[in-house]
């Protein structure tokens, strides 16, 4: 998870777009689908993290304009 912490949204919205590409592809294999799922599912909360954390970051600046 680590190295999923040093990526943008941005290239972790790419990388799960992969991932989602992947099952919906002709490469689709039901051994292979329970760990790209499991990427998939960590890559979202990781997404969902750094959203919360960039909605904080933008209300705090807000409430400093707020409060000029």
């Amino acid at each position: 998870m680590s190295q999923q912490t040093n990526k943008s949204v941005s290239e972790k919205m790419a990388q799960l777009g992969k991932l989602v590409a992947w099952f919906e592809s002709d490469e689709f294999t039901l051994e292979d689908a329970i760990e790209k799922f499991r990427e998939a599912e960590e890559l979202a909360k990781s997404i969902e993290n750094d959203l919360k954390n960039i909605k904080n970051d933008i209300n705090v600046i807000k409430k400093r304009f707020d409060e000029v």
